[in-house]
């Protein structure tokens, strides 16, 4: 299961970003050698940055590399430290989870209200909808690392409890 997480959502992040890449060069080459850019290439790169940023935050929270505040673990015993981290993990979690809900409640009004994009008209449902799952699935990976640490931690994270 872990694979597939990690190559979808690798995957959405990697095309995301090099379509990101590609339309960011086409757009700027277009407006300084034909002096003509890509209509709606801002609506554009706002929509993939959303792809990017919720492809990549399963991945964030399964490789535990978040940003995180450490100074007083190396007083701390580890049982306390193991506490802590569940606890942490949990209240994420529930964050994510609740996040993902509203989200996909405001697609479903966006869905029934048609509400789509200023300049090219693209449906804004669909992206919130991803970002509701993506935010579930992130929030189901704090769970799992609640019980379960991560087994690789980033470069200068303390060792695993």
């Amino acid at each position: 299961m872990k694979k597939l997480l990690e190559a979808i959502c690798g995957f959405l992040s990697a095309a995301g970003l090099f379509a990101i890449m590609a339309l960011t060069f086409f757009d700027v080459g277009g407006r300084k050698l034909l002096d003509h850019s890509i209509p709606g290439s801002l609506e554009l790169t706002e929509m993939l940055m959303v792809v990017v940023i919720f492809g990549a935050l399963p991945l964030v929270s399964l490789r535990g590399e978040h940003v995180l505040f450490d100074s007083m673990d190396s007083y701390l015993p580890a049982a306390i430290l193991k506490l802590q981290k569940a606890a942490i993990h949990l209240l994420v979690a529930i964050a994510l989870l609740a996040l993902g809900w509203l989200m996909w409640k405001t697609g479903g009004q966006f869905a029934a209200n048609g509400e789509t994009t200023a300049q090219l008209q693209v449906p804004k449902a669909p992206f919130i909808y991803g970002m509701a799952v993506l935010c579930g699935v992130s929030g189901l990976v704090h769970l799992v690392l609640m019980v379960r640490p991560p087994a690789a931690l980033a470069e200068g994270e303390g060792t695993a409890l």
